[in-house]
């Protein structure tokens, strides 16, 4: 059995990138300070495995009985408990020094394992509103590491609890964080980037491209637009810029978001918490559109952070409407300097060095928590 506080460090993420990639960034920073990870997922986390090089992979059942029915409730609760059988084997074998989840129910089983054998272990909430796993779990971890200085939802003594250590992001975007915003001036050509992440663009496809194709014409020619869209989008949007002659890239996905970021004057984009970490780190301005669906409505509470500093506009799905938003980006094309101070803002609310917070945190906890090994 390893020492106290010398073996692994086991991180339970998967689900959609969101998850995931705060988990990336923190195996990575404890990969160079020459630390053991494990990483454990679900079937769903086989799309992110590239992600995380040179570290032990491991795949469990994981569920979501959210929006389920009945019959889908009982099936979901009894792949959880499967999933939390195998990862309490896992864990008894592998003998982490400490465990971490970043929420999602495919981190579910794995948290509630390492509950169940008395390991040191945190959660590590991405968004502005703890997340229905991590509030689920939260009053019995031995710590709650945040994104946010505020974040709604702790338990009643989460306070005493809680490390704001800000969303870690990966490498890929901390690397563009040198690159200085340049505004784009009197006829220079305007990028825009516009995706909606694992939350779906249905609306975004309907209503952007008509509010581009509203633009004056000078105003059009200046545009190169990079747009992100459903499958099913992917043929009315292209064609809809090419009647209008705009040019665009449009695609289902970008493996490269994070440079196209970094190129772009402007994003429109749902507000994600990656999404919004990333606007920071990078220092762009954006229109940020909260997924109305989400969760105790965290997107917008995401999405609240950079609007109340002036580094992004706020733009609620109701109010997503052609004249408006028309309205809107002829005023930025025209004015750069709204665009220059908006980056200026964003930038400012980056935590850059979240990782190395969130890594200093967890090997306290696997260093210094008394108990609790595996065997317990």
């Amino acid at each position: 059995m390893n020492p106290q506080g010398t073996g692994s460090i086991m991180l339970a993420a998967g689900g959609t990138g969101g998850h995931v990639f705060p988990a990336q960034a923190l195996a990575a920073e404890l990969d160079r300070r020459g630390r053991a990870v494990d990483i454990v997922t679900d079937r769903r986390g086989d799309d992110y495995s590239e992600r995380f090089p040179g570290q032990t992979i491991h795949r469990i059942a994981a569920a979501t009985p959210s929006g389920q029915s009945f019959l889908g409730k009982i099936l979901a609760a009894a792949r959880i408990a499967q999933g939390t059988l195998q990862a309490r084997r896992l864990i008894r074998r592998v003998d982490p020094a400490a465990v971490v989840g970043f929420g999602g129910y495919p981190a579910l089983p794995t948290m509630l394992a390492a509950i169940t054998l008395s390991v040191p272990r945190m959660v590590h909430e991405q968004n502005a509103v703890l997340g229905r796993v991590n509030r689920l779990i939260a009053s019995r971890v031995h710590a709650i590491a945040t994104s946010f200085p505020s974040t709604k939802a702790l338990p009643a003594d989460g306070h005493q609890r809680q490390l704001m250590t800000g969303n870690p992001v990966r490498d890929e975007v901390l690397a563009l964080a040198a690159q200085p915003y340049e505004a784009s001036r009197g006829d220079q050509p305007f990028h825009l980037l516009i995706f909606g992440g694992s939350q779906g663009t249905a609306s975004f496809s309907d209503v952007i491209p008509q509010a581009l194709l509203t633009l004056a014409p000078e105003q059009r020619r200046r545009l190169r637009v990079v747009q992100q869209c459903r499958t099913e989008d992917l043929d009315q949007v292209r064609r809809c810029y090419e009647g209008a002659d705009i040019a665009a890239e449009t695609a289902t996905f970008f493996t490269d978001l994070p440079a196209r970021m970094a190129a772009a004057h402007l994003v429109i984009a749902r507000s994600g918490a990656g999404t919004v970490s990333e606007l920071a780190a990078i220092g762009r301005p954006g229109v940020l559109v909260p997924y109305p669906y989400a969760t105790d409505d965290h997107q917008t509470r995401n999405a609240e952070v950079l609007d109340a500093v002036g580094g992004a506009w706020l733009l609620p799905e109701d109010e997503l409407k052609v004249e408006y938003l028309t309205g809107l980006l002829a005023k930025l094309m025209v004015e750069p300097d709204l665009l220059i101070d908006a980056a200026r803002a964003a930038l400012g609310r980056a935590q850059t060095n979240a990782a190395q917070l969130l890594a200093d945190a967890v090997l306290d906890l696997a260093a210094n928590e008394p108990g609790g090994r595996a065997a317990a």
